[in-house]
């Protein structure tokens, strides 16, 4: 496989000022409908309970080869957004079991993307397992959120500089950025993410956009405003780093690969739900903004 995602398929809960849904979630059903839709070779390793298999139907419906490892129960998350779509709060009402490296140790890939929900998902077994076969990318959130009394709350993660060092692509949301680096200007935090061994920082920022760092360059990347008074904005990040890190893997520069992202991003806002366009719908909405 070009990309490999691990990580929990979440049944998720969502209110909005506008409804309440029921729907499966997480960093693996986003990035996962997001790479079904651009056509790559691509493999999801999740884990959940026995009796949550139809979470993966749309998944499968859309071509997404999954393995599916046993663990007694299923994420459930519940996210509430208010009027400021950038901004939610999450109550976890079940946890699944964390991956194990035994589990992994045939999974073959070009890049490995994890996308841990909680801090326990992914021990450090199976990062120093994986950095042995293919390069790993890493969204961080799961990592800073630790439950207390079925809250959400921010946690700093303790072995980040210690872990660090084998990822080539970290991606951590602005607000992410400041827990791990204590640091307020995106920058700043790119800069320390950095020198703690991260290769490549991919820092969001909503609305605002995105910056890239790589040790040398620094690329800003503008967010393209979706068209819709209604948006969608859960899975945004997992959809971008979808487009950055097939963009990557395909030769394109850091800048190149994060305006591919940010405008998969925008459609997802604008269709709602997970990623459904095409690379030519990514490609007109490029141009549209280059002229």
């Amino acid at each position: 496989m070009d990309i490999c995602c691990i990580g929990h398929v979440t049944k998720d809960t969502v209110i909005t000022p506008y409804d309440t849904r029921e729907l499966p979630g997480g960093t693996a059903v986003y990035f996962s409908h997001a790479l079904a839709h651009l056509g790559h070779r691509y493999q999801l390793v999740t884990a959940l309970g026995a009796s949550d298999t139809g979470l993966l139907s749309g998944l499968r419906a859309s071509g997404v080869q999954v393995r599916v490892l046993p663990s007694a129960h299923t994420v459930h998350f519940e996210n509430r957004y208010g009027n400021d779509p950038d901004q939610r709060t999450q109550r976890v009402l079940q946890e699944a079991d964390p991956f194990r490296a035994r589990d992994l140790e045939h999974i073959t890939a070009g890049v490995f993307h994890l996308g841990p929900l909680l801090a326990e998902d992914i021990p450090a077994e199976v990062i120093r397992l994986l950095a042995t076969k293919g390069d790993l990318s890493l969204d961080v959130q799961g990592f800073l959120r630790r439950v207390q009394n079925a809250r959400v709350v921010p946690t700093d993660w303790a072995a980040k500089r210690e872990l660090l060092p084998f990822f080539r692509y970290l991606k951590a949301s602005e607000e992410e950025m400041r827990v791990l680096t204590g640091q307020d200007s995106p920058l700043r935090g790119a800069r320390v993410l950095h020198e703690w061994g991260a290769r490549e920082v991919i820092i969001t920022m909503g609305s605002k956009g995105s910056l890239i760092y790589n040790g040398e360059h620094i690329f800003d990347i503008p967010a393209f405003p979706p068209r819709t008074d209604r948006p969608d904005v859960t899975g945004c990040g997992d959809t971008y780093m979808a487009g950055y890190l097939l963009s990557r893997l395909q030769g394109a520069s850091e800048a190149e690969a994060g305006a591919f992202g940010a405008a998969m991003a925008t459609l997802k806002i604008e269709a709602g739900g997970p990623f459904t366009g095409t690379p030519q719908e990514v490609g007109a909405l490029l141009a549209r903004h280059a002229a």
